[in-house]
């Protein structure tokens, strides 16, 4: 059985903690912002019992995930005992760097260490740890708690031993898990997912038809449940352009390079739904949105 360690609280980590306890296993979650970590435990609490009023739980299956979450104090509180751990902070090598050179010091080297991101591959961070075999990505999607996949991505020091631990996690947890044998920035999802998203911006810049319009059509057209500027704002405008951005600044191609509309909504701030308005205004509560 699997001890789980999720660092970072935010949208990501605290689904996947939530997650995991639903699944059985123990998972303790930290964040630096004590208000973010206040947001996850008021999330988790919301979701389960919600789930209890859907009939999806039963009273006792949501005390006994309550009861499997643990909010850490700190990085050195939150890894003690775990098995896997699960980086989830914000979408930038630096910061992720400084924590794995953490991770590495205070992790048994039995313990899988692992990143969430979409974009940075593991063999970068490896290389500031002093187990770099250890260090993967397990790359779940949001909304975590219904999106089914992980990516599991391998770099040439990961050991075998890591790889089979890895996809045993995912099958303890109940999802489905695909093994991306070669790094390649934005894995095998994202990479799909930059291309529809990079030619609808193309399209919305250029004039040719409004957001709406796209989005309409790839849900209509191609059958997509929801459409390219509304997926961005649910993922997080934030999160596609500092991803586009680094993969830019990895390869220096200059079809990587965020669209412009992008990098002026993110330097606005407009960051999709959780901020209020990206490509689309969410002010008022329960809109679908309107274009902004």
């Amino acid at each position: 059985m699997n001890r789980v360690a999720v660092v970072g609280a935010g949208s990501m980590g605290r689904q996947i903690a939530l997650h995991c306890t639903m699944k059985g296993l123990d998972a303790s979650l930290f964040d630096l912002s004590s208000e973010v970590l206040s947001g996850a435990r008021e999330f988790s609490e919301s979701y389960l019992d919600s789930r209890v009023d859907k009939n999806r739980l039963t009273e006792d299956e949501r005390a006994a995930a309550a009861a499997r979450l643990r909010f850490a104090s700190s990085v050195e509180d939150c890894v003690v005992g775990a098995t896997v751990v699960i980086e989830a902070i914000i979408e930038e090598f630096q910061p992720k760097a400084l924590l794995f050179e953490k991770l590495g010091v205070l992790c048994p080297p039995s313990t899988i260490l692992a990143t969430n991101s979409s974009n940075i591959v593991a063999s970068r961070l490896a290389e500031v740890t002093s187990a770099p075999e250890r260090v993967i990505n397990l790359h779940f999607f949001n909304p975590v708690l219904v999106m089914d996949l992980v990516e599991v991505v391998l770099h040439p020091r990961v050991s075998a031993e890591v790889e089979r631990g890895a996809l045993e996690f995912c099958r303890e947890i109940g999802r489905a898990s695909i093994v991306v044998r070669k790094e390649v920035p934005g894995f095998v999802v994202n990479r799909i997912y930059r291309a529809l998203t990079r030619e609808a911006m193309n399209l919305l810049e250029g004039g040719y038809a409004s957001a709406e319009d796209i989005d309409l059509a790839v849900t209509r057209g191609l059958g997509h449940p929801m459409g390219p500027f509304h997926l961005m704002d649910s993922a997080g405008v934030d999160v596609s352009y500092l991803a586009r951005l680094d993969e830019y600044q990895q390869t220096g191609d200059e079809a990587a390079k965020p669209n412009a509309i992008l990098e002026k909504l993110y330097r606005e701030g407009r960051w999709g739904k959780k901020s209020g308005s990206g490509f689309f205004d969410y002010a008022e509560q329960g809109k679908n949105g309107e274009h902004a």
